[in-house]
């Protein structure tokens, strides 16, 4: 939510106060980044393992109150482990390239502050889609929906 925030009113490329901003959105970045790890990262971790216990007491069939098809809560964990591996491949270099933007890196870069923000923001959807998947399908599979 606060990579949008970042991009509000922010200047055209070429204007007087453009490279001043890009230089500002590198400095916030960091705190949005180790605010973002820190809090996210913990969740995801405790998704992948809770989803993948989950999975096993269900294959298990004694794991009291656990139903239904484990099938359904492995997809739940692999879409989270998806997200920590999408984080890691895609997000990471992303992350550090919009960080770059704090220090002088030259007029180039600094072009690319808002396509950067925008980038990052298109690919984090998959951030939300997964866990949005992988909680829906563990809602409806525990209430014996699915």
């Amino acid at each position: 939510m606060g990579v949008p925030a970042l991009l509000v009113d922010f200047p055209r490329p070429g204007a007087p106060d453009y490279s001043e901003r890009a230089k500002l959105l590198g400095r916030q970045w960091p705190v949005f980044w180790k605010v973002g790890n820190n809090f996210f990262r913990p969740i995801s971790t405790l998704g992948i393992f809770g989803y993948a216990f989950s999975a096993y007491a269900a294959s298990k069939a004694t794991a009291g109150g656990v139903k239904g098809d484990w099938r359904i809560y492995a997809v739940a964990a692999v879409c989270h482990l998806t997200n920590v591996v999408h984080s890691a491949i895609n997000m990471q270099p992303l992350n550090e390239k919009i960080e770059a933007l704090s220090g002088s890196v030259g007029e180039k870069h600094e072009a690319m502050a808002v396509e950067l923000a925008e980038t990052w923001i298109q690919r984090n959807y998959v951030r939300i889609v997964c866990p949005l998947i992988a909680g829906t399908l563990a809602l409806f599979q525990t209430a014996g929906i699915a």
